[in-house]
């Protein structure tokens, strides 16, 4: 059966299942949804087409239970054209509004404190990766001589953000020398993308190679890839939330226990995977389930993500939970909180 085939019955049972399942963290029986749901079927046939559910691939079977749970391709189903419309209710805005305005003005702390306002409300690992700067545009260099071998360049963008790289010489050098490089440098590179700054930059100051200034512009050229590459960093990007998500049922399981540790202990594998674009669903959200990450750590698990941008420069905002969570509500508060914090982040002018 294609994934798109579905009967409209099987929709209503693949869905009362995934409900129950979401629920409750236990196999859904037959009975059980005749019960809970109002449905006007009996228990046989509701059990006989969650066995065709189950031979099609939507639904598994524990060795251990008669009832059934949903398999990967059975939540993709769900979330593609089943789940209900996102929606957000007005407590939960509140409180994202209220958490993300009373931020304080440094970039990293707004991070941390978005961060745990997404994870206190889905009760998931949640992420937000450290600003992504390739697209960024330069505003300005500044260098500072630090010593006579050693230079402190001061990078600024148009969204704000300003990064710091420190550069030691072979050769002594003086002010002057050095005045004058951060002058041509600004000349040839203010207004362009970083992606345009690395692929371009030898040929734009490869006429300033001369005896005065070839120490200095030298070592720029050598060192163009580290200066303007995308300096999203793991190590600022934030993971939170590892108090609520160990309160899931899943993780009595010592085995499960064990990996989402790991995930927590290791959070460039979940700064890496969001980075990943698949499943578009409410415009730019995505949603990875289970097998669908590419890192095997992650296959018991679901990811849902949003960009957030102010100006050209961007990063992600995710969680990272049991394949059996709130989808709607996550969607939605995946997306509301990358909205709020674009238009924090813009205000601040961070």
């Amino acid at each position: 059966m294609d994934l798109y085939e579905l009967s409209e019955r099987e929709k209503s049972i693949l869905r009362y299942v995934i409900h129950q399942f979401i629920l409750t963290a236990n196999p859904v029986g037959s009975r059980n949804i005749s019960k809970k749901y109002n449905i006007g079927l009996s228990p046989a046939t509701i059990r006989n087409i969650m066995s065709d559910l189950e031979d099609s691939g939507f639904l598994g079977h524990p060795h251990t239970s008669a009832g059934r749970v949903p398999t990967d391709k059975g939540y993709r189903f769900y979330v593609d054209s089943l789940m209900d419309i996102p929606m957000l209710g007005k407590i939960e805005k509140r409180k994202i509004d209220t958490g993300i305005e009373k931020g304080t003005s440094e970039t990293d702390e707004l991070l941390k404190v978005t961060s745990l306002i997404l994870s206190d409300i889905t009760n998931q690992l949640a992420c937000i990766t450290y600003p992504r700067f390739d697209s960024a545009v330069l505003e300005r260099i500044q260098i500072l001589q630090l010593s006579s071998t050693r230079l402190l360049v001061v990078i600024s963008v148009l969204s704000g953000i300003v990064k710091t790289i420190t550069l030691e010489l072979d050769v002594e050098i003086n002010f002057d020398k050095v005045s004058a490089v951060e002058r041509i440098l600004n000349e040839k590179l203010s207004g362009l993308k970083f992606s345009e700054i690395r692929d371009t930059f030898e040929e734009r100051v490869k006429n300033y190679l001369t005896d005065d200034y070839k120490p200095i512009i030298r070592l720029f050229i050598d060192s163009a890839d580290k200066l303007f590459k995308d300096i999203k960093v793991d190590d600022k990007s934030v993971v939170t939330g590892a108090r609520n998500i160990l309160k899931q049922p899943e993780f009595e399981d010592h085995g499960n226990l064990h990996g989402i540790i790991e995930l927590i202990e290791n959070k460039e594998i979940v700064v890496h995977i969001m980075d990943r674009k698949i499943h578009p669903i409410n415009e730019d959200v995505q949603i990875l389930i289970g097998s669908e990450n590419e890192e095997e750590k992650l296959s018991d698990y679901s990811m849902i993500t949003k960009e957030y941008k102010f100006g050209e420069v961007h990063g992600t905002v995710g969680i990272v939970g049991p394949k059996r969570m709130e989808y709607s509500k996550i969607v939605a508060s995946v997306d509301y909180i990358a909205e709020m914090l674009s238009k924090e982040l813009k205000k601040k002018n961070l």
